[in-house]
């Protein structure tokens, strides 16, 4: 797969990220993989030529970044790019949820510990902390970088303003700050086209995407339903339950194109130098994912597609989905 250089890390990447969120225990939520077959999953991307992997510490209350350590441990260290966040709670953490100093050096140190790696290749934030002062979180984040415990530090779910203080204040210390981000992006949701995409690409930073499929939506026709889909309360926080016109631009460009769905919506995406983080389930959404590396559309083609979009109201990324075990419980069960 052709890689790209992420931002101005110097990161030679996939081009479609593997998101490790379905990687872990059913337990958790009832469309989540077990290690045999996630570990199936992650063979056949990496195999494909994908050396990005993406997960975080509240997936699976911690199995899905232990299940990608165990894997990667046969896989030379310098041949995969991985990414990982916090901010949220975890059944073993003292620490309140946020970006508090405290929090972020508990997380990190936890996070490496799952994974089995000495040094995490991007630690990403899941949102932002309107509680902690940003000098406190960027002074503790030059701390984790200078002790070798991650190479980059990512944003995410942020506005641009959010962004931009983070930077101020890791400037002022003499510290690099975010060198990515992994916004909210898809064909149904391009809010941050406004002026967050624009001021990432003007500082050099990194650019991926969350949920590149709203949640799967523009990979299958709309009356279509699968696992995740029946039990996925947050598509329709995100996304509402009419049907958008954009989705029948989706499905007759895929039909006159004769691929996927699927894949039209993620070369869109990459199309634009963005990194797509994808999740997956089943072999075909791999496959569709490293195919979709491989198209490109016209300019007419991308204008039929961008043209359909209805501006929406600025998404929130849920603090927790209704639908998942409570994380103390499923850790007891884990570790017995």
């Amino acid at each position: 797969m052709k890689k790209i250089v992420l931002g101005s890390t110097g990161l030679s990447v996939s081009g479609v990220a593997l998101g490790c969120m379905s990687f872990g225990s059913d337990q958790w939520r009832p469309w989540i993989l077990n290690e045999p077959e996630s570990r199936r999953l992650l063979g056949r991307a990496l195999d494909a030529g994908v050396n990005f992997f993406d997960t975080a510490n509240v997936y699976s209350v911690g199995e899905s970044e232990r299940i990608l350590g165990r894997f990667l441990k046969g896989v030379p260290r310098d041949k995969v790019v991985v990414a990982t966040k916090g901010f949220y709670p975890t059944p073993d953490n003292p620490h309140p949820p946020g970006l508090s100093r405290a929090n972020i050096i508990y997380s990190v140190d936890t996070s490496l510990k799952r994974l089995g790696l000495d040094t995490i290749d991007i630690f990403q934030v899941h949102r932002w902390d309107e509680a902690t002062p940003v000098a406190e979180t960027m002074a503790a984040f030059a701390e984790v970088v200078k002790a070798g415990k991650a190479r980059f530090i990512g944003a995410s779910n942020m506005r641009a303003w959010h962004l931009a203080k983070s930077q101020l204040a890791a400037n002022n210390i003499g510290f690099r700050g975010y060198a990515t981000m992994q916004n909210h992006y898809n064909l149904l949701y391009r809010e941050d086209e406004r002026d967050l995409v624009p001021f990432c690409r003007d500082q050099g930073i990194g650019l991926m995407c969350w949920s590149p499929l709203a949640r799967g939506r523009l990979a299958r026709p709309a009356q279509a339903s699968t696992a995740r889909g029946a039990s996925d309360d947050v598509a329709e926080t995100l996304y509402g339950t009419a049907h958008d016109p954009i989705l029948d631009e989706v499905a007759a460009l895929a039909q006159s194109k004769g691929v996927p769905a699927a894949q039209v919506a993620l070369a869109w995406i990459m199309g634009q130098g963005i990194a797509p983080v994808v999740g997956a389930t089943k072999d075909k959404h791999i496959d569709d994912a490293v195919a979709a590396a491989a198209l490109t559309l016209s300019a007419a083609e991308i204008a039929r597609l961008e043209r359909a979009y209805t501006p929406r109201g600025l998404s929130e990324l849920p603090w927790t989905a209704k639908n998942q075990a409570d994380p103390h419980e499923l850790a007891k069960k884990l570790s017995a």
